[in-house]
């Protein structure tokens, strides 16, 4: 759910004193936004959350979910997820609109659960992948708060959910400015401005109103269509026309395009869901990525691939060729903090065919390099808003067909998992002054992609949380399991790599030094041990440790 930037810093101004009522009337959404409603289905609900622990504060008076109640009602005006809900078209002639609700009931959105004894974390993780199986109400709006209790570490859960439609990655960063705070104690926030009787939002807009707004709204976005179409051109030119490398000579072709190895990942879904986490340490990922030549992001897309190659070698579906991700790309143009959806989805090669960790990990460096470049050549191109009528029943029609006829266990697929990976604060934050220790997201499965792994950096650790369909990946606790050997065998890698470069630097045969693996012993945490530098002084007496599953 928190998205957050990873310099979060002072809260901006803007936010802390919102003296100014975000209540607004009537708001159409645009077409990606509309388009996770017209996907969702009950097998494929098209909701986004996160799982977060918290230590409670020593001075908690009463109840932590009726803090949480009055928190979330102090701050309601300074995001406005909270207070709107959908007013469909007539006759589904066009994408629906946001209303204003001015009658939000939080004991709804808001719900305690106590767990059985004995309260363990796999426990918390069963229970997160039920709820995040249910459709949200649509007559409300579109969030919900789960505090749970009952744990026996005596920490607080607490799950969110919220619907795509609602807000991206980029649109929760509002949402957690207006939520979280820096410090135990909440900082002071301006109330909303009140709202007179006869100046409240009617329960759905009249019906000329909003064909009216439909028709305008379609006018709009066929005009920003055409004035898109030069610069639209030209991305594909540049596209199409790429460089052959020989005396700098361009020439027409286009990118290769195939369909991915049919996996059991790649098949139709029930609206059964299975939930994971797993913690690694921010530093030994970064290190990991730079000792390769590569980022944060590359040694992410390596823990996955390495996971997906064990899992499936264990169950003897391994495919010859390599996997494919499919990976959310952002097109908000910076300083944009609209909260709807400004994404879309790129290809990119994982290597999993490739037995050793090293060349996997290079392999997936270039892949990402050229994934990065495609990205910018057809971001400008690529749209987040699009005329709607007609497109409500029609696309609903479709995915309904689709998933009925079983389409995704026949057709090849396009990509086999889909990889995430949010950016975060580096410092702890507050939810009604509990310090929160986690940030597991929760995200989507879809028809085909019955496997979603998304890792949100917080607080000096990757929290990554892994949703699946219950009949595809019964055993997601087996995954978690492959993800913690996978970032050891790469980080065991990047060190034998420090160690030839240490070598060679300092003239000492091979011979004469201990092997990695007879120096990296299981270690019990995962936020202590850095993979050296290049060019640091060797460090035989540090052992790394075991990253572990939550």
């Amino acid at each position: 759910m928190w998205a957050l930037p990873a310099s979060f810093g002072p809260m901006p101004a803007a936010v802390i004193n919102y003296g100014v009522s975000l209540r607004i009337s009537m708001e159409h959404l645009s077409g990606l936004d509309a388009t996770f409603l017209h996907l969702e289905t009950p097998e494929m609900p098209m909701h986004v959350g996160a799982l977060h622990q918290l230590d409670l504060p020593e001075a908690l008076e009463g109840d932590y979910i009726d803090a949480v109640k009055r928190h979330v009602a102090d701050r309601m005006h300074l995001a406005t997820v909270f207070t709107k809900k959908l007013a469909l078209m007539p006759f589904d002639i066009a994408n629906p609109v946001w209303v204003d609700d001015d009658d939000v009931d939080l004991d709804y959105h808001i719900r305690q659960i106590t767990l059985p004894r004995p309260g363990t974390q796999a426990q918390l993780e069963a229970y997160v992948g039920r709820l995040h199986s249910s459709l949200l109400d649509r007559s409300r709006p579109l969030w919900e708060f789960y505090v749970f209790d009952g744990l026996a570490s005596g920490q607080i859960g607490f799950y969110t959910k919220i619907h795509h439609a609602a807000l991206d990655g980029q649109g929760a960063i509002v949402l957690a400015n207006a939520l979280l705070d820096l410090t135990p104690v909440p900082r002071e926030v301006a109330p909303p401005r009140q709202h007179a009787q006869h100046d409240r939002a009617p329960y759905q807009p009249p019906v000329v109103d909003m064909l009216k707004a439909a028709l305008r709204d379609t006018l709009i976005q066929c005009t920003r269509l055409v004035r898109g179409v030069p610069t639209g051109l030209k991305a594909v030119a540049g596209v199409v026309t790429q460089n052959n490398g020989e005396g700098g000579k361009r020439r027409l072709g286009l990118p290769s395009l195939s369909f991915a190895p049919k996996t059991p990942l790649n098949a139709s879904i029930t609206n059964q869901r299975v939930f994971a986490t797993a913690k690694f340490s921010l530093k030994e990922a970064l290190a990991v990525g730079k000792t390769f030549g590569g980022t944060l992001n590359d040694a992410v897309m390596a823990i996955v691939s390495g996971a997906l190659r064990r899992y499936l070698e264990q169950h003897h579906a391994l495919p010859e060729r390599s996997l494919v991700a499919a990976v959310p790309v952002s097109l908000r143009a910076e300083g944009n903090t609209d909260m709807n959806n400004q994404v879309s989805m790129m290809l990119m090669q994982l290597a999993s065919d490739e037995a050793d960790p090293r060349q996997r990990m290079r392999a997936i460096v270039k892949a990402s390099a050229k994934m990065k470049k495609t990205v910018s050549n057809v971001k400008s191109i690529m749209p987040t808003d699009f005329p709607s009528l007609g497109v409500p029943w029609l696309m609903s029609g479709l995915v309904a067909l689709y998933g009925r006829s079983r389409l995704a266990d026949r057709l090849p697929p396009i990509a086999n998992v889909v990889v995430s990976n949010v950016p975060g604060p580096r410092m702890p934050l507050y939810l009604a002054g509990a310090r929160m220790t986690t940030n597991f997201p929760v995200s989507i499965v879809t028809h085909g992609l019955a496997l979603n792994v998304t890792v949100q950096s917080y607080n000096g650790a990757l929290d990554f949380g892994m949703i699946a369909c219950r009949r595809a990946m019964p055993d997601v606790q087996q995954f978690a399991a492959c993800m913690v050997a996978a970032h050891e065998e790469l980080l065991e890698a990047a060190l034998e790599i420090q160690a030839a470069h240490e070598r060679e630097q300092t003239g000492v045969s091979e011979a004469e030094v201990v092997p990695a693996k007879k120096r990296a012993a299981p270690r019990k945490a995962a936020n202590k041990a850095v993979v050296p530098k290049a060019g640091a002084k060797p460090a035989p007496k540090r052992k790394p440790r075991a990253a572990t599953a939550a």
